[in-house]
This record gives C-alpha cells, structure tokens and sequence, in this order.
C-alpha cells in the first residue's frame, strides 16, 4: 500500500471536468497503490437509491450538490483512498478547503474539443441533457471551474493516452516516496 503518510495526506483526489477520466484514471491508480477507490458520483447514487439523471430531474440541481457536498465531505476525511470528485464539486468552498487540507489533489486537463467527442453519445450529463450548445455549457463550466482546478497540486494533461497519464501520476508520487 502507497503510504500518503510521505505525502502529508489521508487521501488523493481526482478532479476535473465530466469526461475528463477521473473515474478510470482514479480506479486505475487505485488498484497501482493497493488503495480503496470512491467515486463521488457512485456514493450518490447508493445513497439516495437514485441516478444523478433522476436527482436533477425530480430533486433539481440545489439539492444534488446538498447531497454532493454532505457525500464529498465524508468521503474526504478516509484514510488511504482515491477519490474522484464531481465535475462540479470544486465549486463548493467548504469542498475546496476540506481537499486542500486532507488530500493530494491531481487535476485531469483535457481540452474542450476532445471532451465534446468522448461526451457526445452521453446520456448521464444532467448538465448536457438539455437541447443546447454542448460546447458552450462545457465551456461555461470549465470557465466557471478552472481556477479551483488549477489550484491542484498535480495537473495532468489527459487528452489521449490515459496509460501515459497514469505513469505521469505514478512517477510524481513514487518521487515523493523516496
């Protein structure tokens, strides 16, 4: 087991854009440092019994991100885990300050055009379900977020290969284990 000890952190968390491979690139490194995996989005869904989609749809967006943030805020104080926060999650302060004190925090970059073609046969977006331009809300949002996951203490840049990204991420972190 990787010993985040070394690193001064409980936990590492994944960040960025919807579409941006937190979710694969976190179970991956997950599995690489023998650690326990959490994706915050999945937590929500086994709480509430209900999909992101239905949240939105029945509940609106103010009370997912409640759900979000109570969600997010637990699951940062684990010990030894990987995390994979929701695209939007950054925007919450009380998130921000409880990732920047407990976790290790990498940020997936991926450019615009290339998170349009991987979310462009999705069904699961609740903020791209709607009839309107995809690039403009992607756009909007990254705008709207980019400060905060800039701020990580680790950006990678995942716009092709997640095998060459997932070694960044492994040597970055086995360099502070010496």
């Amino acid at each position: 087991m990787y010993d985040l000890a070394k690193i001064k952190k409980k936990n590492i968390c994944i960040m960025g854009l919807m579409g941006s491979g937190k979710s694969i690139i976190g179970k991956d490194l997950s599995k690489y440092l023998n650690l326990q995996f959490y994706d915050t989005d999945k937590e929500i869904e086994l709480k509430t019994k209900k999909s992101i989609n239905t949240i939105f749809k029945e509940d609106g967006e103010d009370y997912f991100r409640y759900i979000e943030e109570k969600i997010c805020l637990e699951l940062l104080t684990y010990n030894n885990c990987v995390i994979s926060l929701g695209g939007g999650s950054i925007i919450n302060k009380k998130i921000r300050k409880v990732v920047k004190q407990n976790s290790y925090s990498i940020y997936l970059q991926v450019q615009l055009n290339n998170l349009i073609l991987r979310l462009k046969s999705s069904k699961k977006r609740p903020l791209l379900n709607k009839n309107i331009n995809k690039i403009e809300i992607l756009k909007n949002l990254y705008d709207e977020r980019k400060k905060f996951y800039e701020r990580a203490d680790l950006i990678i840049n995942n716009n092709n290969d997640k095998v060459k990204s997932l070694e960044k991420i492994k040597s970055q972190l086995n360099s502070y284990a010496k």
